[in-house]
């Protein structure tokens, strides 16, 4: 989670955001192949690699964790982040933790200590409540993880962990396994091949767009980034943690 203007300029600085040229040809592609989604995939991991994973990826938002202690990104991993969050909080390998440095040099007293990590059979391999504190207050939050054929993290999600907030309202589905989780991960082309690697602007992606607002957006923010990222920062208001965590 991202909210000081600060990091804006050294995170521009420190990593820059993939893109690529438009390409405006619709087609409609297969759901699974070159262009499948993310539940194409089966696991090629252990359970016990799937949870490491996302515990490395909760290590690198804790100032008290081994820094060392890092996941695995796909090259074209994004992140994307649901209100009151900022959507769109990062699009390749290099930037989604060069911005964690830079939130974390901010907020220095940032832990996770509370954890729950587990590996599921269909996408997303990976999923984790957990509580941060910060600023020593709580904040829960619910993340999962997709990976490709290799192991790598390509997608990142994330949701408050306040009622209504979440990816289902049944209160009772702690783990969105149900029928009816909202989730970005398993609409989004390309992510299903075995490499997970997206092409925004290929026509698989633009397909996808055309039927799908939430699609079309996530598109838009992976082509002009930092303009986007800003723009929704400063529409969160001062009370985005109030309104996130509950405090």
């Amino acid at each position: 989670m991202l909210s000081r203007h600060g990091l804006l300029v050294g995170a521009m600085l420190a990593a820059g955001c993939p893109g690529a040229d438009p390409d405006v040809t619709i087609p409609r592609p297969d759901r699974c192949g070159a262009d499948g989604v993310s539940t194409c995939l089966k696991p090629t991991q252990t359970d016990a690699f799937y949870v490491d994973q996302g515990m490395r990826y909760f290590d690198s938002l804790d100032a008290s964790a081994d820094p060392q202690s890092v996941p695995t990104y796909s090259e074209r991993v994004a992140r994307w982040e649901w209100p009151p969050w900022l959507l769109l909080t990062g699009y390749g390998r290099d930037m989604i933790p060069a911005v964690d440095r830079l939130v974390l040099a901010a907020q220095s007293d940032t832990t996770v200590p509370v954890r729950d990590c587990r590996a599921f059979a269909v996408q997303p391999f990976a999923r984790c409540r957990v509580t941060m504190s910060i600023d020593a207050k709580d904040c829960g939050i619910f993340e999962e993880f997709t990976f490709n054929d290799q192991g790598e993290i390509t997608f990142v999600e994330a949701w408050s962990s306040l009622p209504g907030l979440g990816p289902t309202d049944d209160p009772t589905d702690l783990w969105a396994e149900g029928p009816n989780v909202h989730r970005l991960s398993t609409r989004i082309p390309g992510l299903g091949n075995p490499d997970g690697l997206i092409d925004p602007t290929g026509r698989a992606m633009t397909a996808a767009a055309a039927d799908d607002p939430e699609v079309a957006d996530f598109v838009a923010r992976t082509q002009d980034f930092w303009p986007m990222w800003s723009a929704t920062l400063d529409a969160a208001g001062d009370d985005l943690y109030a309104r996130g965590c509950g405090w």
